[in-house]
């Protein structure tokens, strides 16, 4: 079951579109920052499709080097390089008759962007290193957190790829928009990691509900979860206090109380960053690892903040 949480106006409009769209065959780009849930919108679609009983399947394009992402999409034959002792099926032919969910796609690179643009137009590709046309159709659900009409302007993302997967856009609010939606998320959260970590928390007390509500999340329904979970382990009884939520958070929560300028937990990280990437010339990899996070959450971090 897809849990919905849709109060506010805004997350009934993402909704009510996504149920419109579903039962079409229309692609579909869903925007939105990062942690809003625009996976679990992409699974909506699916689950409201006449695609439903067919394969759902998800890549992050983030998270694999350029020819690794080419051989996961499109497949690969034996011998198409060093390493490939076998033939292996891509995710656009374990996707056919269902739906492939193309995550972080601004990650692209321009050869894997002009293969997408072409199984879009003419439903066909071949493996690498293969000469076989294969046929495939399937629905195809594009997710950024990245602005693509900027990346166009900048010439790292195809304008002609985007436009045919613009054909219906769908905006994820952040968390910030959706205050109706908070009391139904904290419910659902603290049901899930109760019954995960085997705890009865049923409830925040009323201060720790309204610094929850006061406060921006800025890693949206995700930080929400990450929180609560926390929040789950270290209540004493079945109730959250505001003792048992991070000391940054009520501390970012206080100082705008007293007018204080604090710098939040997001501008000393986006901070830190920029400097770790100035040191590194840049280096994704080198800066992940200095960091101490993956590949995939320093490209999200730097879309966020804008780096």
């Amino acid at each position: 079951m897809i849990e919905i949480f849709a109060r506010s106006s805004s997350m009934r409009e993402a909704f009510g579109l996504a149920e419109r769209v579903a039962a079409t065959d229309s692609n579909v780009l869903i925007t939105g920052e990062s942690g809003v849930g625009k996976d679990a919108l992409a699974l909506f679609i699916h689950a409201k499709s006449n695609r439903s009983r067919q394969s759902f399947v998800k890549i992050d394009c983030a998270t694999l080097p350029g020819e690794l992402l080419e051989a996961e999409l499109f497949g690969f034959e034996r011998g198409a390089f060093t390493g490939a002792t076998e033939a292996k099926p891509g995710r656009f032919e374990a996707a056919d008759k269902g739906t492939i969910v193309l995550d972080e796609i601004a990650h692209l690179s321009k050869d894997a962007q002009a293969k997408l643009l072409r199984v879009i137009e003419s439903r066909e590709f071949e493996r690498l290193g293969g000469r076989k046309t294969i046929k495939v159709d399937a629905r195809l659900i594009a997710l950024t957190n990245v602005d693509l009409v900027q990346a166009v302007a900048r010439r790292s993302f195809r304008e002609d790829l985007f436009y045919r997967l613009n054909v219906i856009q769908i905006r994820v609010p952040p968390l910030r928009e959706r205050g109706q939606d908070l009391s139904q998320l904290v419910q659902y959260f603290l049901s899930h990691y109760s019954e995960k970590h085997g705890r009865k928390v049923e409830a925040l007390s009323p201060k720790a509900l309204a610094i929850l509500r006061e406060y921006d999340f800025p890693g949206n329904a995700r930080e929400l979860a990450n929180i609560l979970e926390r929040a789950v382990i270290v209540a004493n009884g079945t109730t959250v206090d505001a003792s048992d939520l991070p000391e940054s958070l009520t501390a970012a929560v206080e100082a705008n109380h007293k007018g204080q300028r604090l710098k939040t937990l997001a501008e000393l990280e986006a901070a830190h960053i920029r400097e770790v990437l100035q040191v590194t010339d840049g280096n994704k990899t080198e800066c992940a690892r200095i960091l101490g996070i993956s590949r995939k959450n320093l490209y999200e971090k730097i879309a966020r903040y804008k780096l």
